[in-house]
C-alpha cells in the first residue's frame, strides 16, 4: 500500500459539484480581481472567526509581512517569535527590517509563554504567535504580557483555521494572519491569504497596502504592493469554508485513532493543551532515531515530511543574527526528532489501520 502525506484531490471530490459551480460563477462574472467573491469571502470568514474585518491577500507570508508593516514596525524594532516555526514567520519580520527575537517552544510545540517576558526589551514592539501544527497557543498569558508592556500581538494562523483557545478563535486575540495554501485546513486551489482584525482603520490600511497603496485607482497614498486574493480562489474558499468544521472534525477523528492506537514506546505522540483545541493541520510525532524511522516508513510505502528540519535561527539566510547551535536547544531537539505522519481528509480506515500497524511494528 502507498500512502502519501496529503492527498488533495479527495477533498475536492467530496464537494466537487459545489467547487465547479463556484469556479464557473466567478469565471462567468467577467470580474476577476477584487470583486464580489473576495468581498463575500472576507465577510463570511470574519463572521466565522467572530472578527469584524477580514482582508484577502496573495499569501500567508504577505499577510504577515503587511501586518508588520501596517503596525509601523521596522528598523531598530524587535519582534518576539518562537524558535521552531517555519521560515515564513521570521521572513515577515526581517522583510520589514526589524529583528526577530527567538523564544523556545513549549511541550505543545508553541511558543513557551513563560519565557517571553525575559525576552522583552525597550525595542520590543510585538509578539508574533504561531499556532503551530493546528493547536492554539496559550493566549491567556501572552495577552497579559502584551497589555502589561503595551505590545501588539500578531498571530500566525497559517495552520490553525478553526482552532480555539478557551472557546475563542485563533486569529482574534490580536491581528490574525492566515494562509490558504492548498494543503491548509482551509486551503485554496493555489495561493491565498488574509489579515483579520477588529480595527477598521487597520483593515483599511491593509486594503491600501495590498493594492499599490491606494484606495482610489492611481491615487497612491502610501507605498504599497500588489497582493490580492483573486476572485476564483475566493469563490472556491467560500465553498470550503462552508464545510470547514466537518473537515476539521474528520481530521480530529483520524488524530484520535493515532493517539489511541499507536502503542510503540519509541514514538512520542503529540499532547493537547488544556483549554486549547487542535485542528491537526499536521500530526507530528517525535522519534530519537528519526532518520531510521522515516526510512522504515518509506520502505513500507508511507510518505512523511519533517516540519521543520532547520530552525530559523540556524538558517543560512540568518547568519547575520549570529546564532549558533545550542542557543535554543529545545527548538533544535524538536528539529532533530519531529516527523509528520499522513493526515488528510477522506483518508480511508484501511489506510489509517495500515499506518498504525506499520508504526507499531517499528
Amino acid at each position: 500500500m502507498e500512502i502519501n502525506l496529503a492527498v488533495l484531490d479527495r477533498q475536492f471530490e467530496l464537494h466537487q459539484t459545489e467547487y465547479e459551480q463556484a469556479a464557473l460563477r466567478a469565471l462567468r462574472s467577467g470580474w476577476y480581481v477584487l470583486g464580489n467573491e473576495v468581498e463575500n469571502f472576507e465577510k463570511e470568514f470574519a463572521k466565522y472567526l467572530g472578527a469584524k474585518f477580514c482582508v484577502g491577500v496573495n499569501s500567508g507570508l504577505d499577510a504577515l509581512t503587511l501586518a508588520v508593516r501596517a503596525l509601523n514596525i521596522g528598523e531598530g524594532d524587535e519582534v518576539i517569535v518562537q524558535a521552531n516555526t517555519f521560515i515564513a514567520t521570521v521572513l515577515a519580520i526581517t522583510e520589514n527590517h526589524a529583528t526577530p527575537i527567538f523564544v523556545e517552544p513549549d511541550e505543545f510545540y508553541n511558543i513557551d509563554a513563560e519565557k517571553i517576558e525575559s525576552a522583552i526589551t525597550p525595542k520590543t514592539k510585538a509578539i508574533m504567535v504561531v499556532h503551530l501544527y493546528g493547536q492554539a497557543t496559550n493566549m491567556k498569558k501572552i495577552c497579559r504580557l502584551a497589555e502589561k508592556y503595551n505590545l501588539k500581538i500578531i498571530e500566525d494562523c497559517a495552520q490553525s483555521h478553526g482552532a480555539k483557545f478557551q472557546n475563542k478563535m485563533t486569529g482574534t486575540f490580536g491581528i490574525g494572519c492566515f494562509s490558504f495554501y492548498s494543503t491548509k485546513n482551509l486551503g485554496a486551489f493555489g495561493d491565498g491569504g488574509a489579515v483579520v482584525t477588529d480595527d477598521e482603520n487597520f483593515a483599511e490600511k491593509i486594503k491600501m497596502l495590498r493594492n499599490y497603496g491606494s484606495k482610489i485607482k492611481y491615487h497612491n497614498e502610501i507605498a504599497g504592493v500588489n497582493s490580492r486574493l483573486d476572485e476564483i480562489q475566493a469563490a472556491l474558499l467560500r465553498v470550503k469554508l462552508s464545510h470547514l468544521d466537518e473537515l476539521n472534525e474528520e481530521r480530529k477523528k483520524i488524530a484520535a485513532r493515532y493517539l489511541n492506537e499507536i502503542k510503540n514506546p519509541s514514538i512520542i505522540l503529540p499532547k493537547i493543551r488544556e483549554g486549547s483545541t487542535h485542528v491537526w493541520h499536521q500530526f507530528v510525532v517525535r522519534v530519537k532515531n528519526r532518520d531510521d524511522f522515516q526510512k522504515y516508513l518509506e520502505q513500507n510505502g508511507i510518505k512523511t515530511v519533517i516540519h521543520y528540519p532547520i530552525p530559523p535561527h540556524l538558517a543560512d539566510c540568518y547568519k547575520n543574527l549570529n546564532h549558533r547551535r545550542g542557543d535554543f536547544p529545545v527548538a533544535e531537539k524538536f528539529a532533530d526528532e519531529v516527523l509528520s505522519l499522513p493526515m488528510f481528509n477522506a483518508m480511508t480506515a484501511e489506510e489509517i489501520d495500515f499506518v498504525i500497524d506499520v508504526i507499531n511494528k517499528f
